[in-house]
C-alpha cells in the first residue's frame, strides 16, 4: 500500500511511518499521495519533541497535516482507554469546530479514539460524560475552555494530566488580540495545573511575523519552535480589479441618503451585481460584500435577478446578524456538488469553515488588511491545478468642478491596488506592538481566582506575567491594576489575612455570570446629535473622536462639542470656515506598509496587470490628481478654507499627530489619507510642526488624556484613567516618528505653500 501513496510520484518518505490503521484510512479515502506540507510535518510531530507551526494556503491540507501523525501516536499509545484528553483542537469559530469533528470522527473511528466537540451549541450532557470520562480528541473554542476551567477547575489534571498535543487553527486570527492573549493564559494555566506540557502546534495560512508567532506559540522559548514555511511551488493566481462610478451623493436621490455608497438606487452597485451575476451564475463562488447591509442588498439584487430570468437560485446570504439555521442552509447548499451556489457574506467565511471547493472569490470594496485579502483568495482554487481566482470591485464618485481632492485622489482604488502589490509581494500586516491588553490581563485574573478558589499575588503573576503570556507588563502596571481591582469602589478582588486574593462582591457576580467566558465584544457605536437634539447617526468610537476636533457624517463637517461616555453620545455642531469637506473615501488610514505603497502606486508610472478598463481610467485619473495638487513633492493643499495635510503614515503615527495638533489647540479633522486643518490654523500649525520636529514630544500618555472614549475592550470599564491612558498610548499611538515626520513635513509645507 505504501506505494500507492507518495508525494506525486508513487513514493512517500513519510507514509511509512504513519499507523496502519491511519495509513488503511488514507487508502479508503483515495489519497493518490500525500500533499507536500503532510510528507513535511509528519515525521516532526510523530517524534514530539518540538513545537510545530505549519502554514499553507486554505485547503492546503494542513489539519490532516497535524492529525495524522498525532493520531498515529496516539493509536501507538500503550493505555489509551486511560482518563483524560491526549490531544486539543482549538479554533476561533464554532463552525469550523463542527467541520472538523466530522472530518475527525471519521479519521478516529477506526483507531476507536474518541472524539469530542465542545462549545456553546453542544448539550449539557455531552459535556458532562466527557467530563466525567475524558478520553480521545477534544475539539473546543477558547470560551468553553475558559468555562471549564472557571466552573471546574478541580478537573483540569483529570482532564488534562495526559495531553500530548494541542492544535491551534487560524492562529493567524489568534495573534494580536485580546482572544489571542486569553488562549495563551488559558494554554499556560492548563499546563500548571495538569502537569502537563503539552506539544503546540500552530496552523496558519498566513503569518505576517515568524517571530512574533513563535513567540505566541511559545512564549518562552519561540527559538525552539519549528516553522514550516508555505512550499516555493506558486499556484497560479487570477486577479482582477473593477472599477466603477457612481452619482456624486447630490446627484442620487433623496430615498437613497446612505453613508455606505450602497443606496439602492445607486448605477454602479446595479452594474456590479449585474457583472457577479453574469459571472459567478452557474459557478461555486464566495462574494464578501463588507458591511452586512452590503451583504443583503447584493443578496436581494441577485435573487432578483435569477427570478427574473427564470433561472433557479444560486445566491444566499451569510452573516452574523442573521440565525445559525439560516447560516447552516446556505453552508449546505454549498457544499452540495450538485448544483451550482454562491454565498454573499461579510468576513463570516473568511476563515476556514468547509464550503466545498470554491472556483472564485470576489471582493467589493478594498477591504481592511493585506492578510484578510490572501486569507480571502485562497478559498478559491483548491483541486489540484485550479487556479485561485479573485475579482475586486471598487465604486468611486464621478467627478466635477466640485469634487473634494481626496475623492480626485481616487483613494479607495489606490488602496486597493496597493494592497493586492502587497499581497502578491507575500507582505503581511504587522502585529501590533507593546500591546498591555489590561483588560484581558483584569479578566484572566479574576478567572485564575476562580479556577484555584483564590491565588496570591505572586501566583497570579507567575502565571500570568512572568509565563511570558503578558510580557510588556511590568511589576508596577501589575500592582496597580490588583490595587484598582480591589478598590472599594471596583469590588472585583479581595485580600485575605494571608495574602490570598479572592473575588470581591463585584468579582462574584462577574464570575457567576456567563459573560466571564469571553473577553471578546461587539464594537461600541457613539450617537452623533446636534445640539438642537437632532440625531445626525451613529460612529463607531474607534478610531477616537477628540472634544474640538471636526468629524465628517452624513456628507457634512462637524465640530464636536462634547463626547459623553456615559450616554454613548457626541453633541456637535455644524462646523464653520468652510464649505464641508464631502468625499466618499475611508476615514482610517491603513498600516504604514499600506500608505507607502500607495505613495509609490502615485508617483509610479508602472500599470498593474490586474486592471480593468474603469479601474485603469480612475488610476491615470488619481495619477493627475496627484501632480495637479503638487504633492509629489509637497505635504499639504488648500481646498476650501481647509489645509490639507498629506503624512503619509498610517494609524498609529497618523493618531499620534493629530492628538498632538489638539494638545496644541489646533482643531483637525482626520480624513483618512489627510488631515484637515482651518487654513485660519495655519501660522500655530507651523509653530507645532517646529516643535515637534525640534524633539519636543509629548509623552505618549499625555496625549491619550485628549481621548474621552478609551473604553474599548469588554473589561476597560473597571480600569481607572491612569491606566485606561497608559494602555490606550501603547496600543494605539505612535510618537516616536513624530520628529521625523513633522521635519518632513514642514520642509514640505513650506516649499509648497510659501
Amino acid at each position: 500500500m505504501t506505494s500507492n501513496v507518495g508525494p506525486g510520484d508513487g513514493t512517500s518518505s513519510a507514509f511509512q511511518f504513519l499507523h496502519e490503521k491511519v495509513q488503511r484510512w488514507i487508502w479508503r479515502q483515495g489519497w493518490e499521495s500525500l500533499r507536500e506540507i503532510q510528507e513535511r510535518s509528519i515525521p516532526v510531530l510523530l517524534a514530539g519533541d518540538r513545537d510545530l507551526i505549519i502554514t499553507a494556503g486554505t485547503a492546503s491540507g494542513k489539519t490532516e497535516a497535524a492529525f495524522l501523525p498525532i493520531i498515529s501516536r496516539l493509536a501507538g499509545e500503550s493505555s489509551p482507554s486511560a482518563l483524560g484528553f491526549r490531544a486539543m483542537y482549538v479554533c476561533p469559530l464554532r463552525a469550523l469546530i463542527n467541520d472538523q469533528f466530522v472530518r475527525m470522527e471519521c479519521l478516529c473511528a477506526e483507531l476507536d479514539i474518541e472524539v469530542t466537540r465542545w462549545h456553546g451549541d453542544v448539550s449539557t450532557s455531552i459535556k458532562a460524560k466527557a467530563r466525567k470520562t475524558p478520553r480521545g480528541v477534544l475539539l473546543i473554542t477558547p470560551e468553553s475552555l475558559e468555562a471549564i476551567l472557571v466552573r471546574h477547575g478541580q478537573l483540569a489534571r483529570r482532564m488534562f494530566g495526559v495531553l500530548s498535543y494541542v492544535v491551534i487553527d487560524e492562529m493567524h486570527a489568534f495573534i494580536g488580540s485580546p482572544r489571542g492573549k486569553q488562549l495563551q493564559s488559558l494554554l499556560h494555566r492548563i499546563d500548571v495545573a495538569s502537569g502537563s506540557h503539552a506539544i503546540r502546534v500552530g496552523l496558519s495560512a498566513t503569518l505576517a511575523d515568524e517571530r512574533a508567532s513563535c513567540a505566541f506559540l511559545r512564549p518562552l522559548a519561540p527559538d525552539a519552535v519549528c516553522i514550516l514555511p508555505r512550499s516555493s511551488l506558486g499556484q497560479e493566481l487570477k486577479l482582477q480589479l473593477r472599477g466603477y462610478v457612481t452619482p456624486s451623493r447630490g446627484c442620487l436621490s433623496p430615498a437613497s441618503g446612505d453613508n455606505e455608497g450602497d443606496a439602492p438606487d445607486d448605477p454602479s452597485q446595479i452594474a456590479i451585481a449585474h457583472h457577479l451575476f453574469d459571472t459567478l451564475r452557474g459557478k461555486r463562488s464566495l462574494v464578501f460584500a463588507g458591511s452586512r447591509k452590503n451583504v443583503e442588498n447584493y443578496a436581494v439584487r441577485l435573487a432578483d435577478l435569477s427570478k427574473s430570468l427564470g433561472v433557479p437560485e444560486e445566491f444566499f446570504a451569510h452573516h452574523g446578524n442573521l440565525s445559525k439555521e439560516h447560516r447552516e442552509d446556505a453552508e449546505r447548499r454549498m457544499k452540495d456538488t450538485t448544483r451550482p451556489a454562491s454565498i454573499v457574506c461579510t468576513t463570516t467565511l473568511e476563515l476556514g469553515i468547509d464550503v466545498g471547493a470554491i472556483e472564485s472569490v470576489a471582493q467589493i470594496g478594498p477591504g481592511h488588511t493585506v492578510s484578510g485579502m490572501r486569507q480571502r483568495l485562497g478559498r478559491s482554487g483548491r483541486r489540484l491545478g485550479q487556479a485561485a481566482v479573485m475579482r475586486v470591485y471598487i465604486q468611486e464618485e464621478a467627478l466635477s468642478e466640485k469634487s473634494h481632492p481626496l475623492d480626485a485622489l481616487r483613494c479607495g482604488t489606490i488602496q486597493t491596488i496597493a494592497m493586492l502589490n502587497l499581497m502578491l509581494q507575500g507582505w503581511n500586516d504587522p502585529i501590533p506592538p507593546g500591546r498591555l491588553d489590561l483588560s484581558t490581563l483584569l479578566h484572566q485574573v479574576l478567572a485564575l481566582i476562580a479556577q484555584n478558589g483564590g491565588i496570591s499575588a505572586s501566583g497570579a503573576w507567575n502565571q500570568l506575567v512572568a509565563s511570558g503570556v503578558f510580557a510588556d507588563v511590568d511589576q508596577a502596571i501589575f500592582k496597580r491594576l490588583l490595587r484598582r481591582m480591589g478598590n472599594p469602589d471596583v469590588g472585583l478582588i479581595e485580600q485575605a489575612p494571608d495574602g490570598t486574593l479572592l473575588p470581591g462582591p463585584k468579582g462574584e457576580k462577574l464570575i457567576e455570570s456567563r459573560d466571564i467566558y469571553a473577553v471578546f465584544s461587539t464594537a461600541e457605536e457613539y450617537r452623533v446629535v446636534t445640539t438642537e437634539g437632532r440625531s445626525v447617526g451613529q460612529t463607531p468610537i474607534d478610531p477616537p473622536v477628540v472634544a474640538g476636533q471636526f468629524m465628517v457624517l452624513g456628507g457634512r463637517r462637524w465640530r464636536v462639542l462634547e463626547v459623553d461616555v456615559h450616554r454613548k453620545e457626541i453633541l456637535v455642531s455644524p462646523a464653520s470656515g468652510g464649505k464641508p469637506p464631502e468625499f466618499g473615501g475611508e476615514l482610517r488610514p491603513p498600516a504604514d506598509a499600506v500608505i507607502s505603497e500607495m505613495r509609490r502606486v502615485y508617483e509610479t508610472v508602472s500599470i498593474p496587470t490586474f486592471l480593468d478598463r474603469s479601474a485603469l481610467e480612475l488610476l491615470a485619473e488619481a495619477r493627475t490628481t496627484f501632480d495637479r495638487l503638487g504633492l509629489r513633492h509637497a505635504a499639504a493643499c488648500r481646498h476650501e478654507g481647509v489645509l490639507l495635510l498629506f503624512p503619509w503614515v498610517g494609524e498609529r503615527r497618523q493618531q499620534a499627530l493629530i492628538l498632538a495638533l489638539v494638545k496644541a489647540g489646533l482643531e483637525p479633522t482626520p480624513l483618512g489619507l489627510a488631515i484637515g486643518v482651518p487654513s485660519i490654523e495655519e501660522k500655530a500649525l507651523l509653530t507645532e510642526l517646529k516643535r515637534l520636529a525640534a524633539g519636543e514630544v509629548p509623552e505618549p500618555r499625555e496625549l491619550a488624556t485628549f481621548v474621552s472614549q478609551k473604553v474599548i475592550e469588554k473589561f476597560d470599564g473597571y480600569l481607572d484613567d491612569d491606566l485606561l491612558n497608559l494602555a490606550f498610548a501603547r496600543e494605539h499611538l505612535d510618537t516616536s516618528f513624530l520628529p521625523q515626520l513633522a521635519a518632513e513635513m514642514l520642509r514640505c509645507f513650506l516649499c509648497s505653500l510659501g
